[in-house]
Parts: C-alpha cells; structure tokens; sequence
C-alpha cells in the first residue's frame, strides 16, 4: 500500500479477509461511478475495462435503470419478496419472455436461483441429475463455474480448486476444451469415443457442461463446430446440453446469448453478472419445460430473485434488446478492439489475440508481464484485469455502451503500457 493513501485505508488491511482479490491490484478506494469511468476518493478518474468482471456491461448508474429504481424504492415497492409473485417479476418476465425468449425460439422456463452464477450453475447440474437419474457432469479444461463445491467440482483452475482443503470434488469428469491439444485436432473425438466404450471408465453424463467463451479460463473460445458437434453428442448419448453464459451473456460476445449464432438449443442455460442491467446480484436458470424437474422449494434460497434487480433488468432489455441496434453498435465496437489488441499482440513478442466479440484479451505469454502490464495502465487512468490458467492474458471487459472516443482513448492506455513496459526490458515474454 503506498505510503502517502490516508490512514482509513488501513481498515483494509487490519480488518478485510485475505481472500480479497481484485482491490490488490488497484491501490486505492473509489468513491464515484459513472458510465465507464470510476472515480477515487482523492478525486482521480480512471477508465473502467473491468466493468465488475462483466457484471457492469451497460456501465455504472445507466441514468434509466436509476431513475426506475429511485422511483420503485421511493413509491415503498416490494424490496424483497422470496418467490411471491410480485408486480416487478411479473414486468420482468413478460419483458424477458417478449424481447429475449421468444424473438429466438426459445421457449425455456425461467428459475430464479440464489443471487450468484454459482448458485445457478448448482441448480443447472442438481436439475441435470434429477432429469437423467445420473450423477456424472462432463465439464471441460480450463472451465470456471464457480467456487462453492458443486460448482467447483466442474471448475477447471487449480488455485481455485485448491480452497476445497482437501475435500473430496466428485461427480465431475474433464474432457478437453476445443483446441487444448492443438489447432488440429478435434476434441470431440474422445469425448465421443470415451462416451460409446462402456469400458472407458466414463459414466454416462447427466450432462455437458461448457462455455462458448471461457472467461477466467483465459478466454478460450470455442469455435461453431466444435460446440455444435459437443451438442449433438449429448443428445445421441441422454445428457442434458448446459451452456454456461454468465460472464459471456448479456452481450458480451455480441449478441444477447453467446450461442445464438451457433445453431444449438441448449437444454440449461446458466445465467447471472450482467442479467440486472445494473450491478445488482441476480442469478436463473432457463431451463427446457420438459426438464422443468424441480419441486417447490427444492433448489430454494431466501434471495431467490432480486425485486430490485427485476427493475433494472426490465429496463436494461427495454432499453438495449428491443431491436438490432445496439447488437450492430457492438459489432463495430468489436473491430476497434480486435484492431487494438492485434497492435498488443505485435508489442510483445509472441502475443496471441484470444476470445470473442467484446470478450477478448491478448495472451502475452507469462503472469508476470500481464500484471506488468495491467500495473502500468492502471498508473495511467486504467483498470483493468488479467485471466487465464496463469493469469497471462491481458482481458478487456470494457462496459459495452462505452463512447468510442473513451474505448479507444483505453485501449491506447493499453498499448503504451505495454509498450513501456516491454521498452524498459521489466521482463521479456516467453
């Protein structure tokens, strides 16, 4: 902690829980929002490409979704209501039923899990189960679902994994992510053959569990094929398809789900970060009617739906998904960071441009530089983050209603933190 940060900071240190993460990176207490930018309290503005791990992809405080929540709170609207019915989930769901579901043939219930995507993922393999009668989840390398123990058992990363303690992580079989092994080859080829041998020591999956994208994976993306041909293979073989789009959803990737454009129809779809439209916790679970298995109060939890979060979700899909507007905004907001992010990866020697959409990021070949890096644009007005099995790629989570003007102004940030970086030899990437 730098010497000269004013002595209340020091709460942090004396009182806040070790597991603290993201704040270590950014060594100072923020105090304002707006849009995409964050401010401190020592009045410094920082550009935001972290947008609460894409949990912020409309921005901070969209003056809409406020003043919709400002007006519900000031009439005494339902703050918190279990799973009654209310007035704001009944808005919320013929919204999302007429503008999301239906537009894209999509006829799946909506459950409304605890607030986290973890909790959503829990569901998702707990309704798998109960569907099929199996026990066995296919999840995939470098996969990131979650980190209470359900969720972990499917979740790739060792540091992660290594917060069970010990306790036994099961009911979970790793196959290999598309191009894991190489450009060339098919990865499917194995699950395919591990799950036709009855003597392969695979139990029949009650379900396939995968990310178009994978976010803290390293941004992995899946090509159409391979997750096309991952789909047809859960259907030949009884197991239910779970996409998991919580950080990929909600525009992310360019279109609301991060498979429309895939020709699939995932049985689960697994959803949370961004579904509030406004950095509110919210967590569901579509699911198909046929698979629609669970008993009343059988997945429950006292913040199975977020009241206020329905209100700002309500306006986020007004406001963003009553048509093909903003779908072609992002889709030219896409060039400009591919072409930013191809200059990074000319910067550092032997950088690869990795993910999808408005979820991508440069591998630069070791931790250490990516951190340098993220370091460094942070000295220069930046926050922003890195992901990956070892925290290599430089990741770009900016809000996706960010002015283009501010896009490229932190993209530029980028690049001359890497550029100072690399210049001054802090260290050479592998």
């Amino acid at each position: 902690m730098p010497k000269d940060m004013n002595k209340n900071y020091e709460i942090y240190e004396r009182r806040e829980s070790e597991a603290r993460s993201y704040c270590r990176g950014f060594p100072t207490s923020f105090a304002s929002a707006s849009g995409s930018e964050l401010t401190d309290d020592k009045g410094n503005t920082y550009i935001d490409f972290l947008a609460g791990c894409s949990s912020l992809n409309y921005g901070h405080n969209d003056p809409d979704m406020k003043q919709a929540l400002i007006d519900h709170i000031s009439n005494d609207g339902i703050a918190h209501g279990l799973d009654l019915h209310t007035d704001t989930k009944g808005d919320f769901l013929t919204t999302f039923e007429e503008k999301i579901l239906e537009p894209r043939g999509m006829d799946h219930k909506v459950m409304f899990t605890g607030p986290t995507g973890a909790n959503a993922v829990e569901a998702a393999m707990k309704i798998a189960r109960k569907v099929t009668g199996r026990t066995n989840i296919i999840a995939f390398t470098n996969g990131f679902h979650g980190v209470t123990m359900g969720a972990l058992a499917a979740t790739g990363n060792g540091y992660h994994r290594g917060g069970a303690a010990g306790a036994a992580l099961t009911g979970v079989t790793r196959m290999p992510f598309d191009r894991y092994m190489g450009e060339d080859c098919d990865t499917t080829k194995f699950l395919e053959a591990v799950l036709k041998d009855a003597s392969s020591g695979v139990d029949a999956p009650a379900a396939i569990l995968l990310e178009t994208v994978q976010g803290e994976g390293g941004l992995n993306a899946a090509r159409t094929e391979w997750v096309q041909k991952v789909a047809k293979l859960a259907k030949e073989h009884g197991a239910l398809l779970i996409v998991d789009d919580i950080q990929a959803g909600c525009g992310r990737t360019g279109t609301f789900f991060s498979f429309e454009k895939m020709d699939i129809q995932p049985d689960i779809v697994t959803m949370a970060k961004s579904v509030s439209g406004f950095g509110l916790p919210l967590g569901l679970v579509l699911v198909r009617p046929e698979h629609d298995v669970m008993g009343p109060a059988e997945h429950n939890g006292t913040f199975r739906g977020n009241t206020h979060a329905f209100v700002t979700a309500r306006v986020a899909i007004e406001k963003f998904w009553a048509d093909d507007s903003f779908e072609k905004e992002l889709a030219e907001k896409e060039e400009i960071l591919t072409e930013a992010l191809a200059d990074l990866a000319e910067i550092v020697d032997g950088g690869k441009l990795k993910g999808r959409g408005l979820m991508r990021g440069v591998d630069v070949g070791s931790g250490e530089l990516a951190s340098k890096i993220c370091g460094r644009a942070f000295e220069k007005g930046l926050i922003i983050e890195t992901s990956g099995p070892d925290d290599e790629v430089v990741k770009v989570l900016a809000p996706l209603t960010t002015p283009k003007e501010t896009f490229r102004k932190g993209l530029n940030i980028v690049l001359d933190a890497a550029r100072d970086v690399t210049t001054n030899n802090t260290i050479a990437a592998e």
